[in-house]
């Protein structure tokens, strides 16, 4: 329960978290490769309705991340009615958010996306894809909640046999719902969506019952506390709510981002599609040691050693970093292989080739940034992690407004708002932690 700044101890809690998170991008890559088979033109509108989805995906991993710096205090502080308290009230905190979304995005999303895309056929299937999607949402959300605990409390293996199974149902109902298989009615990329909820559900299903297997709901009282204490739940929100909002500007404006690819044509669409679940995916290794950062600074703060802080930081920046190197150097030395997984079409993957170079080099800055902002949230100011969003999305859009909208550039400059993204990102989250103003902050 109380952690040690040790390389040994950083593998250990970001291995799991990696599995566990490698499983989401197999789902989106399996999506997107099947999808590939169909066409271009499904993969430019999965491209639309899985963004948006993504979105609304942000609001439980706001939760998640600030449960997961709540759990990991008390786990520090050695409270355990504490961890209890915290899973019982943030389970119908994120149950109330995902119903919620689900009623703005029956109400706006139709309306949304008629004023925002240009072309009709894609706004069609986006409506008709997202309307479908959204109701796994609210699985997606306990989920979350039950992965908060078993990552701040110390228990993150867990992860990898939730994930699992999660996947393999994707792959099964991917299959047969999009093109129609073993008795099942070809939905094409409505398939996709209804795979993606069943995954959810399972994955779910799958996490909750490991709670009880594991005996951990008697452990930590998990079940305990079900009625709701507001004190609690406004302790969550007071971590979580800036954690949520951050996170809607930074895919929100990555949303707005793939609107403004859209109005550079169907094949800049389904390029910016195929490469965000490649380098999604190879993205992993970044986020999974940014969980860790989020618990180990958490975790030393609660055994009040804020000096180890620096230290955890600066070592999972370097493995970080380590890892994204390689990562970038295997995804330029077999960007056709790679590419070859979602198309055969000659023309798309020699379109590709300009922007996975661009794409490599803000994913190296991405490995540091990420780590540093994620020790920001470890300390428990996440209202500083807002600003510092609120201020890099304004540059990335002034950037995408710039180079996509008014010059018209080719798509690799495009991804090139990145840079501008992440540079806003690390400097502000390392002059902050420089500054020692999160030392003795309470939550």
């Amino acid at each position: 329960m109380q952690l040690e700044v040790t390389t040994r101890q950083i593998i250990k809690i970001a291995g799991p978290i990696c599995l566990a998170l490698i499983i989401p991008q197999i789902n989106h890559i399996t999506n997107t490769a099947f999808l590939g088979r169909l066409g271009e033109f499904e993969l430019a509108a999965n491209g639309i309705a899985g963004i948006y989805y993504l979105v609304m995906y942000m609001i439980a991993y706001g939760l998640n991340n600030g449960m997961q710096v709540l759990i990991a205090r008390r786990a520090g502080q050695k409270q355990y009615a504490g961890i209890g308290q915290l899973f019982s009230n943030g389970i119908q905190v994120g149950i109330f958010f995902s119903l919620l979304a689900i009623l703005l995005t029956l109400l706006a999303a139709p309306w949304f996306f008629s004023k925002s895309l240009h072309d009709h056929h894609i706004y069609a299937a986006a409506v008709s894809f997202i309307r479908i999607r959204i109701w796994g949402l609210p699985l997606l959300m306990a989920l979350n909640m039950a992965n908060a605990f078993y990552i701040g409390s110390g228990h993150s293996r867990v992860l990898a046999v939730t994930s699992l199974f999660q996947e393999m149902m994707n792959i099964f109902f991917d299959y047969t719902l999009i093109f129609g298989k073993l008795g099942f009615p070809a939905l094409g990329l409505n398939g996709a969506a209804t795979a993606s909820v069943i995954a959810e559900a399972t994955g779910c299903g799958v996490a909750f019952s490991m709670l009880f297997i594991k005996r951990y709901h008697l452990e930590y009282s998990l079940f305990g506390y079900l009625r709701l204490n507001w004190g609690i739940v406004k302790n969550i929100l007071n971590v979580s709510a800036p954690l949520i909002v951050q996170f809607l500007f930074s895919i929100g404006s990555w949303f707005v981002f793939f609107i403004f690819i859209e109005h550079l044509g169907e094949r800049p669409l389904a390029v910016s599609n195929m490469l965000r679940s490649i380098f999604g995916f190879f993205g992993i290794f970044t986020w999974a040691l940014a969980a860790a950062c989020n618990t180990m600074v958490s975790n030393v703060i609660g055994q009040d050693r804020s000096e180890l802080v620096f230290t955890a930081i600066r070592k999972i920046v370097l493995i970080s970093v380590a890892c994204s190197a390689t990562v970038c150097i295997l995804v330029n030395l077999f960007p056709y292989t790679l590419l070859h997984i979602y198309t055969n079409n000659a023309d798309l993957i020699a379109a590709s080739i300009p922007s996975i170079r661009i794409i490599s080099l803000s994913t190296i800055l991405m490995a540091v940034a990420a780590v540093v902002m994620s020790g920001v949230i470890g300390t428990g100011n996440t209202r500083m992690n807002l600003i510092t969003e609120i201020i890099a999305v304004i540059g990335y859009l002034l950037y995408c407004d710039i180079v996509i909208e008014r010059m018209r550039s080719e798509l690799q400059w495009a991804w090139g708002a990145d840079f501008i993204y992440w540079v806003l990102i690390f400097s502000i989250s390392y002059w902050y932690l420089l500054s020692g103003r999160w030392k003795g902050k309470e939550i």
